[in-house]
């Protein structure tokens, strides 16, 4: 029921550690991310060490559900401070995620907590399974199908 919307995100995200970039608006960096089914909802969760949760939008258009943040440095630049390392990236990241037509989109959930947004996604009363009673035109003969 969900699809990843590109298909060479792990070659962008190992070009991203290699070429040490950082996300922009016009190209966000990657986004790491699980996803699982549990019971009658998916859900998604993603790594945003960091990111204040003011800074992370979460918005759903016809079917495709995005997660964008921006990260930045919580030092401001001056001419005083001297880097001795700057290892953590900043930037823009992005993650689009396309919900197949069985997900409940009008009762998406989601929550923020030490640094990880958990979406939850319920699956649509028309997707999931349900018996079916089949009659053999003897009223006292029906049988039970599940589909």
């Amino acid at each position: 029921m969900l699809m990843r919307t590109d298909p060479f995100r792990a070659l962008d995200r190992l070009a991203a550690q290699a070429l040490d970039t950082t996300g922009t608006w016009s190209r966000p960096a990657a986004m790491p991310m699980d996803a699982w089914r549990h019971g009658d909802e998916f859900v998604v969760e993603f790594d945003l060490p960091g990111i204040d949760p003011d800074a992370v939008e979460l918005s759903l258009e016809r079917r495709t559900l995005t997660v964008k943040v921006e990260r930045r440095p919580t030092q401001a630049e001056a001419d005083d401070v001297e880097w001795v390392a700057s290892e953590r990236p900043y930037g823009v990241c992005s993650r689009q995620l396309m919900l197949g037509d069985g997900m409940d989109t009008d009762r998406i959930r989601a929550s923020y907590e030490a640094g990880v947004l958990r979406v939850r996604i319920p699956v649509a009363e028309a997707a999931k399974p349900r018996t079916i009673a089949v009659d053999s035109g003897h009223s006292a003969d029906r049988t039970q199908i599940t589909a």
